[in-house]
C-alpha cells in the first residue's frame, strides 16, 4: 500500500511529468521491471518510481519492461519506497543491482522516518562503478532535503510525506493535495466575500428601514 498513499495518491507522477515535459522529454513510471535483458526473468527489480530522459516509451509499453540492452542505457534515476516487506532489500540488493547496472542515482525514501531504510531520506550517486552517498540536510527532525543533479531537483521527506522542490524556479511541484488545498482556500474566500456581501447588505436594509421610521415620526410630529 506505500506506492497509492505516497506516490499515487499524490499525484508526484503526473507531477514530474508535467516539469519534465512529458511525453518524449521524460520517461515517468512507476513499477516497472527493469533489467539488462527482459527475456531473462531472472533478476530483474521493480522499482517504485523510474524516470529515464531520451528513451521510446512505446518500447518500455510494448516490452512491459525497461530493458537496458534494447533501450541502450539504464534508467537515470529510481527510487525505493520504504516497506517492512521490503525495507532490507532496498539497502543491500537493490542498491547493488543498480549500482551494476550504471544507473546514475538510486534515492530511498522511508515515511517511517528510517524504520526499514535506516534514515528518511537517502540517495546515491554512482562513481564509476561504485554508489557515493548523497548529502542530507536535516532541516529539523520533521524536514529533511537531499539535491539530484540528474532531475535537477531536491527531494524532500516533510513530515513524513515526499516532496520534490525546484531549486532554480523555488518552489515544490504541486501534488494533488496542493490543488485540493487550493480549491478549498479559494471556496472559503467565495464564502467569507460572500458572507460580507451579506451583512452589508443586511446593514443597508435596516438603515433604510430605519430611515424610513424617523422619517414617519418626523411627519406625525409635524402634523
Amino acid at each position: 500500500m506505500q506506492n497509492p498513499l505516497y506516490l499515487y495518491g499524490p499525484g508526484h507522477l503526473s507531477a514530474l511529468c508535467r516539469h519534465f515535459g512529458g511525453r518524449g522529454i521524460a520517461i515517468v513510471m512507476g513499477e516497472v521491471p527493469v533489467g539488462r535483458d527482459l527475456r531473462q526473468r531472472q533478476g530483474l527489480r521493480v522499482p517504485d518510481l523510474l524516470i529515464a530522459f531520451g528513451v521510446d516509451q512505446d518500447i518500455i509499453v510494448e516490452d512491459r519492461g525497461y530493458s537496458i540492452e534494447k533501450l541502450g542505457k539504464p534508467p537515470d534515476f529510481v527510487l525505493e519506497v520504504a516497506s517492512e516487506a521490503t525495507g532490507q532489500r532496498d539497502i543491500t540488493e537493490k542498491r547493488d543491482d543498480y549500482a551494476a547496472w550504471g544507473i546514475p542515482e538510486y534515492w530511498r525514501y522511508d515515511p517511517s522516518g528510517g524504520l526499514y531504510h535506516g534514515a528518511p531520506l537517502a540517495g546515491d550517486r554512482l562513481a564509476g562503478s561504485v554508489y557515493q552517498p548523497i548529502s542530507i540536510v536535516e532541516v529539523d527532525a520533521a524536514h529533511h532535503r537531499g539535491n539530484s543533479d540528474v532531475l535537477g531537483l531536491d527531494l524532500c521527506w516533510e513530515e513524513e510525506l515526499l516532496r520534490f522542490y525546484d531549486p532554480a524556479a523555488g518552489h515544490y511541484l504541486r501534488t494533488f493535495y496542493d490543488a485540493d488545498n487550493d480549491r478549498i482556500a479559494a471556496e472559503g474566500e467565495r464564502d467569507t466575500a460572500q458572507n460580507e456581501r451579506d451583512a452589508e447588505r443586511m446593514a443597508r436594509l435596516a438603515a433604510e428601514e430605519r430611515i424610513r421610521e424617523l422619517e414617519s415620526e418626523i411627519r406625525r410630529l409635524q402634523g
